[in-house]
């Protein structure tokens, strides 16, 4: 879908839209994905920093974030 008489057309593709739309979603559908997943991974990242101070605390939440994380991605991969 680009032009290749405006090389501006082909940098935009190249930087928003190919990636997107290589993983068969529109560039919000994997703003979003991606935005989620680094929501959870900006959690997993607190409740280990949590539980390095307080061990008690914490003890299985960034493992149990990691595993739905990558379920999450392998589903991707088999469904494209």
């Amino acid at each position: 879908m680009t032009d290749s008489s405006n090389p501006s057309s082909s940098v935009f593709a190249t930087l928003f839209l190919d990636h997107p739309a290589s993983v068969d979603e529109s560039y919000f559908q994997h703003m979003r994905f991606a935005a989620t997943f680094a929501f959870w991974l900006g959690t997993a990242a607190l409740a280990a920093l949590a539980h390095a101070v307080i061990p008690a605390v914490c003890e299985t939440t960034t493992s149990r974030i990691l595993r739905r994380l990558h379920a999450r991605i392998e589903a991707r991969h088999t469904a494209h």
